[in-house]
């Protein structure tokens, strides 16, 4: 069976001891948001999704949606819940208060956003692009935009989705072929062919905007030629109500690997009606407000089904019993041991669980710089924040997704032979993930953004947000007696990422080449030693905790022990990884293209 509760306990240690959530009340007109607020806020999450949302995940999947005459159903008990997550203003929580949203921090809407995702990642896909959509109307829409549609994407009324892939292209969006005819009255007529498309038909709102890239007449090719705009599936009246339905149709949906309760749809734009998001031809740089969004997103579905995969295998290891320990009996009362003794199991589940709690502590860190992005009255400190956010979002949404389905993989090795069958549901989060490392832009895209992109942006400005941090660290505490040896593989970690970037930064000058075959080992490399310091900051908490006399002293013990396997068992493979980094391209493109 599937077994997910809520991880309240991690979070608030995150929250109020590694990250001092007590910051949060700090700011100028925010303070409300002390702890024991936001501590009611998670618990009352938690309850929703463990109660209403986790329940319907495996008959989800089981059942999927249905589609007829272009008409979208979701699996039943899906429409009731999402009219109780509507009602319990769970779609508003970090929704501005001008538009009748609550204005909560971004790092407290990632809390709630993992825990949806774990009891349910096909319900989370349909509130989670609309808040892609606000973000995206919010910073690039007109004040009548806003005005009309804000209001209902943060009560949840009318839902949003984004509208980029065609069937002929995916990535390289310089190819799009929709186009957006002018009319008098200032709106376009759109016309194309959309696929891959979240949400795009459904039944749990009364209506969906479209967030939808194409063509105007006049536009240059390539990416430059691109606008966005804001095309509803019906149109409002004058008093913002649905009305006559616009030129949109789901033709199709499409039968997937996974996700199966989320409707992933084929639109066809005929002559329907949009209005202009941003300037012409400048639809990219609004979209990618909404696609950013998105992508961090997604590295949080890649956490969230990496701890619900976690928590259903610890339940099954210590249920299963399956041979003797090998270091003597545990259970003498019964013909077996649980295989939770098992080194080889240990090991999985410990990885599994520093994979979790380590994304998860990553996470909260970028969170807390988007608040900062939003929320600071200090030019300085916002472009340090943007610095941050832009370097790590190719890391959050590869390396969080990429973990997430490795967790999901050994939690099927964990059941063996009933996780390969469906009873158990294990093998739904091995569908389920998969999908996260491809769309939003594929993990070897995040890569190739991150190398090509991010590195030498400013000069180099962005890798400093990261690396004074971690070295300052590294300075200050690697002669600390609780925690000395864990930062010292920190610290030889840390040095094989130096090595690797000055690498890519010589190597990719002279051949581009070189830079392409480095990105994923670099990435995953970047993304280890950025877990290395999570797991060093939380056991620096944990020891001090401890040594003060911490009322939970299983707590922080659990949490050194994990903070010691990752240092030694994970971060060890940072040199492997620089050594492969260093090899060059030559062993992957030496072979001619007819010999594959």
């Amino acid at each position: 069976m599937q077994t997910y509760k809520a991880p309240l306990r991690d979070m608030r240690f995150l929250l109020h001891e590694v990250f001092d959530g007590t910051a949060l009340a700090s700011r100028p007109g925010e303070e409300s948001l002390a702890p024991d607020l936001i501590d009611s806020i998670l618990e009352e999450a938690g309850r929703f999704v463990e109660e209403v949302l986790a329940p319907l995940n495996a008959s989800g999947d089981e059942e999927g949606c249905h589609y007829e005459n272009g008409v979208v159903r979701t699996p039943k008990g899906f429409k009731a819940a999402y009219d109780l997550f509507r009602e319990g203003g769970w779609t508003a929580l970090a929704c501005d208060p001008e538009y009748g949203g609550q204005g909560l921090p971004e790092c407290v809407n990632k809390l709630v956003e993992e825990m949806i995702c774990s009891a349910n990642l096909s319900f989370s896909l349909y509130p989670g692009l609309s808040r892609g959509a606000y973000q995206a109307l919010r910073d690039h829409g007109t004040e009548e935009l806003k005005r009309r549609f804000l209001p209902k994407l943060a009560s949840g009324v009318w839902s949003g989705t984004m509208c980029l892939t065609e069937p002929h292209c995916g990535t390289d969006l310089g190819m799009l072929r929709t186009r957006a005819v002018p009319q008098e009255d200032g709106s376009y007529l759109l016309s194309g062919n959309k696929i891959f498309i979240s949400a795009g038909e459904h039944d749990l709102t009364e209506n969906i905007i479209h967030l939808v890239l194409a063509r105007l007449p006049d536009a240059p090719a390539g990416s430059r030629g691109i606008s966005l705009f804001l095309v509803p599936k019906f149109l409002p009246d004058e008093q913002d109500r649905p009305d006559a339905r616009n030129g949109v149709l789901c033709t199709a949906i499409e039968h997937k690997m996974g996700i199966k309760a989320s409707a992933t749809c084929q639109l066809t734009f005929e002559n329907a009606k949009g209005w202009l998001v941003g300037a012409p031809h400048r639809g990219l740089a609004a979209m990618f407000t909404m696609m950013n969004s998105e992508r961090l997103s997604v590295g949080i579905q890649g956490l969230a089904i990496g701890e619900a995969a976690y928590q259903s295998a610890v339940a099954y290891a210590r249920e299963r019993i399956q041979g003797r320990s090998l270091s003597g009996t545990k259970n003498p009362d019964q013909p077996a041991d649980p295989i939770i003794v098992h080194p080889d199991v240990r090991r999985m589940l410990l990885t599994m669980r520093a994979y979790a709690e380590g994304c998860r502590a990553l996470g909260l860190w970028v969170a807390q710089a988007l608040d900062t992005i939003e929320r600071s009255a200090e030019p300085a400190a916002r472009e340090k924040a943007e610095d941050f956010t832009a370097l790590m979002t190719p890391i959050v949404k590869a390396l969080f997704t990429d973990l997430g389905f490795e967790a999901a993989n050994l939690a099927v090795q964990v059941y063996g032979g009933h996780g390969y069958i469906r009873d158990h549901g294990v093998e739904q989060y091995v569908r389920d993930a998969r999908i996260a490392m491809i769309y939003e832009g594929t993990n070897g895209i995040q890569a190739l953004d991150l190398v090509g992109r991010k590195l030498g942006a400013h000069y180099g400005r962005l890798l400093r947000g990261f690396f004074h941090p971690v070295a300052a660290f590294i300075a200050a505490h690697k002669e600390d007696a609780a925690i000395g040896k864990m930062v010292h593989g920190l610290e030889k970690a840390f040095g094989a990422l130096q090595l690797a970037t000055a690498h890519i930064a010589e190597a990719g000058m002279r051949d581009p080449e070189e830079a392409g075959a480095a990105a994923s080992e670099y990435l995953r490399l970047f993304g280890l030693v950025a877990l290395g310091f999570m797991w060093a900051r939380m056991a620096k908490t944990a020891a001090a905790k401890l040594a003060n006399g911490a009322d939970e002293p299983a707590f922080y013990h659990a949490k050194l022990t994990t903070a010691r396997f990752t240092m030694e068992r994970l971060l060890p493979q940072a040199g492997a990884l620089y050594l492969a980094i260093k090899s060059g391209k030559h062993a992957m493109m030496a072979l001619e293209e007819a010999a594959f």
